[in-house]
């Protein structure tokens, strides 16, 4: 069975994650859901001419006051059963543009280079749907590879309401380019139903993220949901059909590569039963730390390892 949820003031919330929400869809384990999304606030509209996702006007005009991140988040989606200690395995099958524009902006004391652009600057960038390409205001036509910035389940209860800026152990605002659609995301349970949620959708970015946003879009994704009880995960994991990938966040950017490195390690021990000298020699011989995102508060580094190296 494949649900669809769409996006609207009763499905979208504004910036956080939050496990007091109540779920908008309950799904059980092995089932799909297509997920709408919308991206921007309304000083990010582009001219007349393109299309604007109704529902991103809607949502724009429910909003009461500050929003409490920027992100807008459809969702969330409960899994049937999902307990604190599971692991919900996110199969993304799909993913979509569903409009010809994205943009891009920076704004003073942001970013990788806080103090070096002190004048805000954002550009509307065409995208092509069917080509999948965007054209930059100067020329330049670059390929797009959509995937969503965003994709989460609530945060513990204690934790309350967590911006959607800051990535956590519940997953969030991860800005993982690999994670497109064909691949996996991995994600540990803090709450009852585990509460799925996504937004923050990227037509392309690069490796960094530096100047805090990538060509933001409107995405729709189709996602199938499965419930692990013998898995135990502290942080997301992800594969892709060549690789596994293992991921640290951190304020500090060599502890980002330090925990992705560690989770890798550890991935390799339980696959392969080789030691951790081994598997640490494997990790410098064959794996690759790379930069994730170095904007968002908590700044990210992944660990790719091919799945052919994963034998014995």
């Amino acid at each position: 069975m494949t649900h669809r949820l769409t996006a609207s003031p009763e499905t979208c919330r504004w910036g956080y994650f939050d496990a007091s929400v109540p779920p908008v869809l309950t799904v059980r384990s092995g089932e799909r859901v297509t997920i709408e999304t919308v991206s921007g606030g309304p000083d990010a509209l582009p001219p007349d001419g393109f299309h604007v996702p109704p529902e991103l006007r809607a949502i724009h005009a429910a909003e009461a006051g500050i929003p409490f991140g920027p992100h807008i988040l459809t969702g969330p989606v409960a899994i049937e059963g999902a307990r604190p200690g599971d692991v919900l395995e996110v199969r993304i099958l799909e993913v979509a543009l569903r409009q010809d524009w994205g943009y891009n902006r920076h704004r003073p004391l942001a970013g990788t280079l806080p103090d070096e652009f002190p004048v805000f600057h954002q550009m509307n960038i065409p995208l092509d749907r069917e080509r999948l390409t965007a054209r930059m205001p100067w020329g330049l036509e670059l390929p797009l590879s959509p995937f969503f910035g965003v994709m989460g389940v609530a945060p513990p209860p204690a934790w309350g309401r967590c911006t959607s800026i800051v990535p956590r152990a519940f997953g969030g605002n991860l800005d993982n380019k690999e994670l497109i659609a064909g691949t996996t995301l991995y994600l540990p349970v803090f709450a009852d139903g585990a509460l799925f949620s996504c937004g923050d959708g990227h037509g392309a970015q690069g490796d960094g993220e530096v100047n805090v946003t990538a060509i933001e879009t409107a995405l729709s994704g189709t996602f199938e949901f499965v419930l692990h009880r013998d898995l135990r995960l502290a942080i997301p994991r992800a594969e892709t059909p060549s690789h596994v990938i293992t991921m640290g966040l951190d304020p500090d950017l060599d502890r980002c590569a330090e925990r992705a490195l560690r989770e890798m390690i550890d991935l390799v021990v339980a696959r392969i039963g080789i030691t951790r000298d081994e598997a640490y020699a494997l990790c410098s011989i064959a794996a690759d730390l790379r930069v994730t995102q170095t904007v968002n508060q908590h700044k990210g580094v992944h660990c790719m390892l091919r799945k052919e190296y994963l034998v014995r």
